[in-house]
């Protein structure tokens, strides 16, 4: 089957033009009946690869997900463009169980969305194998591994899909998976070869920053309040951090929420369905929040403790950005973080496989923090990826630290750890080396050790700097009997003996970056031009935010801020040119192309004439916002990108305010329909619809991501939208 099938569907239900890089492969594969592993970057559109060849297929496509808030998403933004979808879960009443069961039996549904528990009863299997099943996805198939940063044991009965639906291809998807998980997946899941696809891990949108844990409290206020009115999530390790943390951050005004294990199943379905609908909200979670949450404008992650590993800091960060537009990150650590992962994994009765697995996972998460270089490129070296340029958005890219030789600073430490029998921690040693005669190193005699205020030459904070280094870089460990005492490694004995090397890293006074100096939401516009752009791409904010209300969905699902953009920088005047955006298709064209066109009319008759009309628009600058995916916002970040000229975003007043226009116009709709905003359309159509100011339903056809559903839907509702404000905007 070709791909060529493919484009009538994929322009009418999913309001694109095109396939992004690396889809087309996969989608080709899956057609050719093959086992299929993508592993593709969050953001990067994995659930299309088995949407649109479900689409396609006769039959039923089973999709496996592990959670029940991220199925629901998936069907409902399925259904808003015209799809018959369903899904059969613990959330729903036995009554809405049973219709969806008999309209999938009657042959009416083309993706039925089960969980891993549900999909291996024997009772479902036996009912699903009397169904023409053409095809089987597995999302976030990293948890059937046990290398996974995220395994899940009800994921290990789906080894057995491939002998219970014999010549049914699977295709399984993950954005977490190092050559170990990825051999993993292949063996456990596929009973005959797959093809293995890896679109590569790099998300360069997302800004990468470390710090040292000194003033927790203060580097978290500052950094949120830096982001006001932008939705972000803080990562605690535990669940009584994560309700101290959820209280600071409220007593400070941050509409923040907690989320952890230790809530019932209603509050915590409670809560996420806050975060998912209110713009500019915090959610504070343990890790069990955030896979597969279809949220596009979270704009921040927040760790306050050390995450587990490499694989699973990447799937959190992963979270932030998916519109593609850019995002911050922050990493807290600390020795305290060391001191416990390296006691948790010694305990005695762990298997020794185990323990020299999770060293190495740690010492690399480690070496992370601790680097001097790029992270982005230690980032992706972990994933065995190799990006040849610094990536000019990180802390040590913008902020460069200092590394010095450490040698001696190395070998006073470990004398004094030596010299103090090896049973006491940090804090005790570094008073040694300060010479601070505290009454517990007088009980002990220690003031008169010759290490005794050998360390004056550093301060307090610098020597917890250079402990922690060792600690991480495994010059000391912690003692097995849990008292918190340092001990000397076999490589912390050949460094005081000379035999072996030590440098370490001088921790910035400022880690911000230089361009996060502001108010923090410089970063929301990197894509848009001169101010006229950005009241435009506000205008459709607005309007957005109003549909979301009106329908009591979350903003972002009716149009992301990409797609709102996109219209700010396009302004289109018709349903066919709304069409043209990313992210309108028929549905949300239909739903709310007249709302939209009509922000974007207003807003541009308000600011008068555009500076860049649709027919000044060159065609190369279509066809590249088309194919660019998410990471093009990201671009002027590079060195030497070659982006910095692009015009990737709105362009003017004008356009900004039909942008917002029709983000209001999104969210009253979205609300009226009980849909998240961005399900409408995304924010990147929205900002087509700006530039290019539809005039006709063929007009807003044109718009990426305006399908003939969504046209249908909502054409009428955005072309007038657009009037409107035009004609506002002459009077």
């Amino acid at each position: 089957m070709q791909l060529d099938v493919c484009k009538p569907i994929l322009e009418q239900v999913f309001g694109f033009q095109s396939l992004r890089p690396g889809q087309a492969d996969i989608i080709e594969a899956i057609l050719q009946r093959n086992h299929v592993l993508g592993v593709m970057p969050t953001g990067a559109g994995k659930s299309l690869c088995y949407q649109l060849p479900a689409l396609v297929l006769d039959g039923l496509t089973l999709v496996v997900s592990p959670l029940v808030a991220l199925m629901d998403d998936q069907v409902a933004a399925l259904r808003l463009s015209g799809v018959a979808a369903e899904t059969i879960n613990g959330n729903r009443s036995r009554a809405d169980n049973r219709a969806a069961w008999q309209r999938v039996s009657a042959g009416h549904a083309k993706l039925l969305y089960l969980a891993p528990e549900r999909m291996m009863q024997p009772r479902m299997i036996a009912s699903l194998q009397r169904l023409p099943v053409n095809l089987i996805a597995v999302d976030e198939a990293h948890c059937i591994s046990k290398w996974g940063p995220a395994f899940r044991p009800d994921y290990v009965g789906l080894s057995q899909l491939g002998d219970l639906f014999p010549g049914v291809p699977i295709a399984a998807f993950t954005a977490t998976a190092d050559r170990a998980t990825r051999d993993d997946i292949c063996e456990k899941l596929f009973n005959r070869p797959a093809r293995v696809f890896s679109q590569g891990f790099d998300r360069p949108n997302i800004h990468l920053a470390v710090q040292p844990r000194r003033n927790p409290r203060r580097v978290l206020l500052d950094f949120v309040n830096a982001r006001q009115g932008q939705s972000g999530i803080v990562y605690c390790l535990s669940r009584n951090s994560t309700e101290k943390t959820a209280a600071l951050l409220r007593s400070h005004g941050v509409d923040a929420l907690p989320y952890h294990a230790g809530l019932d199943a209603a509050e915590r379905l409670e809560h996420q369905q806050m975060f998912m609908s209110r713009s500019g909200m915090v959610m504070v979670a343990t890790i069990a929040f955030g896979m597969g949450i279809d949220k596009a404008d979270i704009r921040f992650v927040f760790h306050a403790d050390l995450p587990a590993s490499m694989e699973a800091y990447y799937q959190e960060i992963g979270r932030a950005g998916r519109d593609g537009l850019p995002a911050d990150t922050m990493m807290l650590f600390g020795l305290t973080d060391i001191v416990q992962r390296r006691r948790f994994i010694d305990e005695p009765d762990a298997d020794p496989e185990f323990r020299r697995q999770e060293h190495q996972r740690l010492n690399l998460l480690l070496g992370y923090c601790e680097g001097v270089g790029c992270r982005r490129q230690a980032l992706l070296g972990a994933f065995d990826e190799r990006l040849e340029e610094p990536c000019g958005n990180c802390d040590n890219c913008q902020n460069p630290p200092e590394e010095r030789e450490g040698m001696v600073e190395g070998q006073k430490v470990l004398s004094a750890a030596h010299r103090t029998g090896q049973r006491f921690g940090a804090s005790y040693l570094i008073d040694v080396l300060l010479g601070n005669s505290t009454t517990r190193i007088q009980e002990w005699g220690h003031d008169s050790l010759p290490t005794f205020g050998v360390g004056r030459d550093h301060n307090n904070d610098e020597w917890r700097s250079i402990v922690r280094q060792l600690v991480a870089g495994s010059f000391l460990s912690t003692d097995i009997g849990g008292h918190g005492g340092l001990s000397i490694t076999p490589k912390g004995r050949r460094l005081l003996s000379g035999e072996e090397n030590f440098s370490f890293r001088i921790d910035p006074q400022v880690v911000a970056s230089r361009r996060r100096s502001g108010s923090g939401n410089e970063g929301k516009y990197d894509t848009l031009g001169d101010r006229g752009d950005k009241d435009l791409f506000e205008y459709l904010r607005t309007t957005r935010l109003a549909l979301a209300r009106t329908h009591n969905v979350p903003a972002f699902m009716i149009f992301s801020d990409r797609t709102l953009i996109e219209m700010a920088f396009r302004r289109p005047r018709t349903p066919a040119e709304l069409k043209l955006i990313p992210g309108v298709g028929d549905a949300k064209l239909a739903r709310f192309g007249e709302v939209f066109l009509s922000a974007i009319g207003r807003h541009v008759s308000d600011q008068g004439p555009s500076e860049l009309s649709v027919e000044e628009e060159s065609p190369g600058m279509v066809q590249e916002s088309l194919h660019a995916g998410p990471q093009v916002a990201s671009g002027r970040n590079r060195p030497g990108s070659g982006n910095e000229g692009k015009h990737d975003g709105l362009k003017d007043r004008e356009e900004r305010a039909l942008f917002e226009h029709l983000r209001t116009t999104r969210l009253t709709l979205a609300r009226a329909d009980n849909v998240p905003a961005f399900r409408i359309f995304s924010d990147r159509t929205l900002i087509e619809m700006a530039i290019r100011k539809p005039r006709t339903p063929a007009e807003l056809q044109l718009v990426p991501g305006v399908g003939d559903v969504k046209l249908a839907r909502f054409g009428e509702v955005f072309l007038s939208a657009i009037g409107r404000h035009m004609s506002d905007q002459r009077q």
